[in-house]
């Protein structure tokens, strides 16, 4: 059963595709079935620049165990870097 449950938010950084590094301005984040990877369900990665076209993207997709492990490596990572290092918190 899907939820359709999908969360968009801007974001700022860099990704890189087939044809180099691209600014990335979006990301839409859903838990559905996957494309590519060998799971029933998978947390859903998009990360995107719309004005560049569909072309732009840099997609993921996570079984539950991994996307979960990798949230919590984020969460960690951020949190043991001295708060003046981190711009826009």
């Amino acid at each position: 059963m899907c939820t359709y449950q999908t969360t968009m938010l801007p974001l700022h950084g860099s990704g890189k595709g087939a044809d180099g590094w691209f600014s990335l301005t979006d990301a839409s984040v859903y838990f559905d079935h996957p494309v590519h990877a060998d799971a029933d369900h998978t947390l859903n990665i998009d990360l995107f620049n719309p004005g560049r076209g569909p072309r732009w993207r840099v997609a993921v997709e996570l079984d539950p165990t991994s996307a979960r492990a990798l949230a919590d490596a984020i969460l960690a990572t951020l949190d043991g870097v001295p708060a003046a290092l981190r711009t826009g918190d």
